[in-house]
C-alpha cells in the first residue's frame, strides 16, 4: 500500500509558507490542548525559511513546544552549514522564542558522529512519541531528510523494521558527515508533512510515485500516516 497524500499547491512560495505555517501551528495548537505540550521535527536547507518566519509569529504556547531536527550535518552551531544555527536564525522570534531546542548534533562526540549516535538517540527518544509534526523537504536528487541516493547507511536508514532513532549518514552529495532520524522514526508522527518548490522537484516527485529509485519513494509507499505535500513553482 501507499501513503495516503494529500497534495497542496499555490500559485507563489509566500501563499505557500502562509498556509503551511497556520496548518502547522493548529496542529502544534490542538497536541498542547489535548496532551499539554507538542513536539515538532523540522528539515534544514533554504526551503524552510519564510515558511519558518511565519510559523515564529503564530499565537500559540510556545513554551509547551519542542523543537527538534530531522537531520544534521556534522558541524558545530557556529557553522552556517548548521541546520540547528539556521533554525535558530528563522525560526526562533517572536512569539516562538520561549520552545524549546533537542539538537542532533553532540559537541562532547564532535570529532566522531557515530560515537554520538546512542547519546543523541536516547535524547530523542526522551521526547515521547509520537512525534505531533513533522516537516520533511527534497533535494533535486530525491533526497529527504539524509536518505541521500548511495548513502553508506541507506539501506538501514530506510529499513520499515529498523529500531534505531538516528543513524549515520556519509554520501557524495551529502557533503559533511550526517546524523538522520531513520524513516521508522520519521513516520513516527501524528502528522507528516513535505515542503517542495520548483518544477525540477515536483517532477522527482512524481518520478518517484511512479517507480522511480529515489530514496523520497519510501516516504510516499510507506502506509504508516498520510502525507500532505505542499508544493509552489
Amino acid at each position: 500500500m501507499n501513503a495516503k497524500i494529500e497534495r497542496h499547491e499555490f500559485a507563489d512560495r509566500l501563499t505557500l509558507a502562509d498556509k503551511l505555517a497556520r496548518d502547522v501551528a493548529s496542529k502544534l495548537d490542538a497536541a498542547i490542548k489535548a496532551r499539554g505540550k507538542a513536539t515538532i521535527a523540522v528539515s534544514g536547507g533554504g526551503t524552510p525559511k519564510a515558511m519558518f518566519a511565519v510559523l515564529a509569529e503564530q499565537e500559540i504556547d510556545w513554551s509547551k513546544v519542542t523543537v527538534t531536527l530531522v537531520d544534521e550535518r556534522w558541524v558545530d552551531t557556529d557553522s552556517d552549514r548548521s541546520n540547528a544555527r539556521m533554525v535558530a536564525e528563522h525560526l526562533f522570534h517572536h512569539e516562538s522564542h520561549t520552545a524549546s531546542f533537542v539538537p542532533l548534533f553532540d559537541r562532547a562526540h564532535k570529532d566522531s558522529v557515530d560515537d554520538a549516535l546512542d547519546d543523541v538517540g536516547a535524547r530523542i527518544d526522551a521526547l515521547g512519541r509520537p512525534f505531533d509534526v513533522v516537516l520533511l523537504g527534497m533535494g533535486g536528487d530525491g533526497h529527504t531528510a539524509s536518505f541521500f541516493p548511495g548513502g553508506d547507511n541507506l539501506a538501514a536508514a530506510l529499513d520499515p523494521n529498523g529500531t534505531r532513532t538516528v543513524i549515520s549518514m556519509r554520501a557524495e552529495g551529502a557533503g559533511e558527515p550526517r546524523i538522520t532520524l531513520t524513516l521508522p522514526r520519521v513516520l513516527d508522527t501524528r502528522a507528516l508533512y513535505l515542503h517542495i518548490e520548483g518544477d525540477d522537484k515536483k517532477r522527482v516527485l512524481e518520478q518517484a510515485e511512479k517507480g522511480g529509485d529515489f530514496p523520497i519513494a519510501a516516504v510516499l509507499k510507506q502506509d504508516r500516516v498520510p502525507l500532505d505535500v505542499y508544493w509552489a513553482p
